[in-house]
């Protein structure tokens, strides 16, 4: 058991399904550790267990904090991505083990994400404001993952999958496509990679701060369409094709970027996202709601 901190049965295995019980057993040890090193206190987890296992806590040093176990390379990612921002609209890092996997973090408070945000409007005034000027070119590029790369590598995976050919179709035109943009939108910036409205924390001065960047460089027009893959309603309906049409719209005209250029990126990132979902282990139940939703994006780039 953790001196620092009560695991319930539930949280242990919500850890083990997700991430294996040897990355638990490793995260268990390295919590009291971490506690100890930098002196945490009042360890809370957030019930979240999509790329990493994350709490927060309180520094003497600090203050509020948020404390991260990720895999090493994509928490490296976000460390480097952080400390060369340094604070400019994103959280701040405060201590990092890279070699285990772990970054201590600026908590923002109060940490309303922008997803809580009644108006569209509002929400797309706050993207725009927070995207226009973000992107800075990377140091030491190598570092990184290329967001070209990440379209590479699940379209090769998906073409090894036999159970799935729509969607393994639809990854190589979406790879087709990338290259296409990628030969004319070249510029090799350093972009958050998961770019929408959980990850834009309303903080107590009223501004909105960005965390968890993915850390990938690429050109900033790959970094619209996460945002717009979150508007999507659970239902794909006649409304939901006018409010992403109007999104689009808006932000062609406040970003600059052609409408049909934000489309075809709509498209890449939606076909991107549903492979990734079935080699995270989506049942095959799944595929026809993954395959309706990228479906949607296609016609949208098509009309």
């Amino acid at each position: 058991m953790s001196r620092h901190f009560e695991w319930t049965a539930d949280d242990l295995r919500a850890i083990v399904v997700r991430f294996g019980a040897d990355f638990y057993e490793k995260l268990r040890r390295h919590l009291d550790m971490c506690a100890e090193q930098w002196s945490l206190t009042s360890l809370r987890l957030i019930p979240s267990f999509s790329a990493n296992v994350v709490f927060r806590c309180a520094s003497p040093k600090y203050g509020p904090a948020v404390l991260k176990f990720g895999r090493p390379a994509d928490i490296a990612a976000e460390f480097h991505t952080l400390r060369q921002y340094n604070g400019k609209r994103f959280c701040s890092v405060y201590e990092a083990d890279l070699e285990n996997g772990i970054l201590l973090e600026e908590a923002v408070k109060p940490g309303t994400p922008l997803r809580n945000e009644p108006s569209l409007d509002n929400r797309l005034a706050v993207f725009c404001s927070l995207f226009e000027g973000l992107h800075i070119e990377a140091d030491e590029a190598e570092r990184f993952p290329t967001y070209t790369g990440w379209v590479d590598r699940i379209a090769e995976y998906m073409s090894r999958r036999r159970d799935c050919a729509e969607l393994a179709r639809h990854m190589q035109k979406a790879k087709d496509i990338c290259l296409s943009l990628s030969a004319v939108y070249s510029r090799r910036m350093l972009l958050h990679g998961d770019f929408h409205h959980d990850n834009m924390l309303l903080a107590e001065n009223g501004t909105y701060k960005i965390i968890d960047p993915k850390g990938v460089v690429g050109d900033p027009v790959f970094d619209v369409p996460r945002f717009v893959l979150n508007e999507f309603d659970e239902e794909i309906t006649e409304e939901t094709r006018r409010k992403i049409n109007k999104i689009l719209r808006v932000l062609g005209q406040k970003l600059r970027i052609p409408e049909t250029v934000l489309k075809r990126c709509l498209y890449v990132e939606t076909a991107m996202g549903a492979c990734w979902s079935v080699e995270d282990g989506a049942s095959p139940g799944e595929y026809p709601k993954l395959i309706k939703t990228v479906a949607f994006t296609e016609a949208i780039m098509n009309a």
